[in-house]
C-alpha cells in the first residue's frame, strides 16, 4: 500500500518522467525488432508451407501406391476373366443341349466384358499415376526451394538474434523495471496507446510546432501547457501523450 501512495503523491513532472523513461526504453526493444524486421513472420509461414507441401506429398504418394494397387488388381481380375473364358470355352465342346452352351456363351460374354472394364481401369489409373507423379516431382521441387530459403532465413534470423539477444533482454527487464514505477492507470493507457500504433510511440515530443507522433500542428498556448508539465496532455488528433523533452534515443 506504502508503495501505491508514493506512486500517488510523485508530481505530473515525475510521472511523464517515468513515462518518457519507459517509452525510451521500450522504443531501443522496437528498434531491435524492426532489425529483425519480417523475418520471424516469413520463418514462420515458410516453416508451415514446407508442412503442408511434405502432407500433400505424402498423400499423394499414398494416393499413387493405392493406384498401383488398383491395376496390380484388375490385372489379376483380367488374368482370371481370360481363364475363365478359356474354361467356358472348353466345356462348350462337351455341351449336351443349346441351353448349356448359350448359358456358357453368356459367362464368356461377361468375363469379356470384365477384361473391357478392366483394360480400362487400367489405362486411368496408368494416366492418373502419370499426372500424379508430375505433381509429386513438382512438389519435392518446390519443397526443396521453399526449405532452401527457410535455411537461409533461419539463418539470417540467428545471426541477428545471437548479435541483439543479451541487449534485448536486458533492455526488457529495464522495461519491467520501469513500468513498475508507472501509475497502474496511466501504465494502463500506455500500453493501450502503443498498441494502436505500429511504430509503438505512446509519449511524444513536441517537435517544430507540432505532435511527435503524428506531426498535427499544436496551437502555443496548448505548447506552453505541455512544456508545464502541470498536467497529462494528450494530442487532440492521435492521443499520444505529450512532453515537452526531446525525442527517444534513436541510436
Amino acid at each position: 500500500m506504502a508503495a501505491k501512495t508514493a506512486v500517488k503523491d510523485i508530481s505530473v513532472d515525475e510521472k511523464l518522467q517515468q513515462l518518457w523513461e519507459l517509452q525510451e526504453i521500450d522504443t531501443k526493444i522496437d528498434k531491435i525488432q524492426i532489425l529483425k524486421g519480417e523475418l520471424p513472420i516469413e520463418v514462420k509461414e515458410l516453416e508451415d508451407e514446407v508442412e503442408g507441401l511434405r502432407t500433400r506429398l505424402q498423400n499423394s504418394e499414398v494416393e499413387a501406391a493405392e493406384m498401383e494397387e488398383e491395376i496390380k488388381n484388375r490385372k489379376n481380375a483380367k488374368s482370371m476373366a481370360k481363364e475363365l473364358i478359356t474354361r467356358y470355352e472348353k466345356q462348350q465342346d462337351n455341351v449336351k443341349n443349346n441351353r448349356e452352351y448359350d448359358a456358357l456363351s453368356k459367362e464368356i460374354e461377361l468375363q469379356r466384358l470384365e477384361i473391357q472394364l478392366c483394360d480400362k481401369k487400367i489405362g486411368d489409373a496408368t494416366a492418373k499415376i502419370d499426372a500424379k507423379q508430375a505433381t509429386l516431382e513438382a512438389t519435392e521441387k518446390t519443397i526443396k526451394e521453399r526449405e532452401k530459403n527457410l535455411k537461409n532465413k533461419k539463418k539470417e534470423l540467428e545471426k541477428i538474434i545471437e548479435e541483439t539477444d543479451k541487449e534485448e533482454k536486458e533492455l526488457q527487464k529495464e522495461s519491467a523495471k520501469e513500468a513498475k514505477k508507472v501509475e497502474e492507470r496511466l501504465l494502463k493507457a500506455y500500453v493501450r496507446i502503443r498498441g494502436a500504433y505500429k511504430n509503438g510511440l505512446a509519449v511524444v515530443a513536441v517537435l517544430r510546432d507540432a505532435c511527435g507522433g503524428c506531426y498535427a500542428k499544436i496551437p502555443p498556448q496548448r505548447q506552453l501547457e505541455i512544456r508545464q508539465h502541470k498536467r497529462i496532455i494528450t494530442c487532440e488528433h492521435c492521443g499520444r501523450i505529450m512532453v515537452a523533452w526531446e525525442e527517444p534515443a534513436k541510436d
